[in-house]
């Protein structure tokens, strides 16, 4: 009902303690699954940054899917254009879903206008996934494990192919186990069939579950039931519901129910 650059602007703010973080409001999340942006937007306050959704456009992965790299272009030489001058290794701009974000860093650098290709490759540089940042801040020292819960759980983790193909899905394993006694185990799954539209449209339905059945599906049918199944695709999110039951949260939601009040 309501966006997440729409709660942002009503949101006040904590102060910066730590360092300011620029926040990509990606178009799934911010449509979509705004609670999941709010949630890390809390978290980052509560661990003590200052956290900011810079004037953006959409990151043109939907275009980029389709082949359609006109549309894509325009978008992506109007986000480097607004974020080149705020965006630095101090204070990076930070994304939640993995196909989105890493578009600035796969890209971006090659499909931008000539004269912005610098602009781009610096912005790529300082462009990270949320538990990308997480984990930076934890090797400095900002982020303890004492800030999070005590209490015992266990996480199966699916990893993103966008992910898992520019990035890495390690740092998403290394924040999962900040709190002390949380277990995280990755499931050794591939894509989860979905692939953004693909698993949407009718000529692909049959091919796109077989392709969640051969690994993932079937891990998360049997995983314990306090299990916490954790994704930080939304399309991968979508097809663990639809073909599981269960309701698989991003990463960030699970650090957020775990940090200490």
């Amino acid at each position: 009902k309501k966006t997440l650059t729409g709660w942002a602007s009503q949101h006040k703010g904590g102060e910066s303690v730590k360092g300011r973080v620029y926040l990509f409001a990606d178009e799934f999340t911010n449509y979509n699954e705004s609670e999941i942006g709010i949630k890390a937007i809390m978290l980052l306050e509560k661990l003590g940054y200052e956290v900011i959704i810079p004037k953006h456009r959409e990151s043109g992965r939907t275009f980029l899917s389709k082949g359609m790299l006109g549309q894509a272009k325009k978008l992506a030489n109007a986000n480097v254009m607004m974020l080149k001058d705020l965006v630095s290794e101090e204070t990076p701009l930070l994304g939640l879903e993995p196909s989105a974000i890493l578009s600035f860093r796969d890209e971006y650098p090659e499909m931008v206008n000539a004269e912005l290709k610098e602009s781009a490759t610096k912005l790529s540089s300082s462009t990270m996934l949320f538990e990308e940042f997480i984990c930076r801040e934890a090797d400095k020292g900002k982020i303890t494990s004492d800030m999070f819960t005590l209490r015992p759980a266990k996480i199966l983790l699916h990893g993103h192919c966008q992910q898992k193909a520019v990035a890495s899905t390690a740092p998403t394993l290394k924040m999962l186990s900040l709190p002390e006694n949380y277990r995280v185990e990755e499931i050794p799954s591939g894509c989860c069939g979905m692939a953004g539209a693909f698993g949407y449209e009718k000529e692909h339905y049959e091919l796109s579950m077989k392709i969640g059945e051969l690994v993932l599906l079937p891990a998360v049918r049997n995983a314990d039931p306090d299990a916490i199944i954790s994704a930080p695709g939304t399309s991968c999110r979508h097809q663990i519901m639809d073909g599981t039951g269960r309701h698989a949260l991003h990463p960030v939601e699970v650090m957020y129910e775990a940090i200490n009040n």
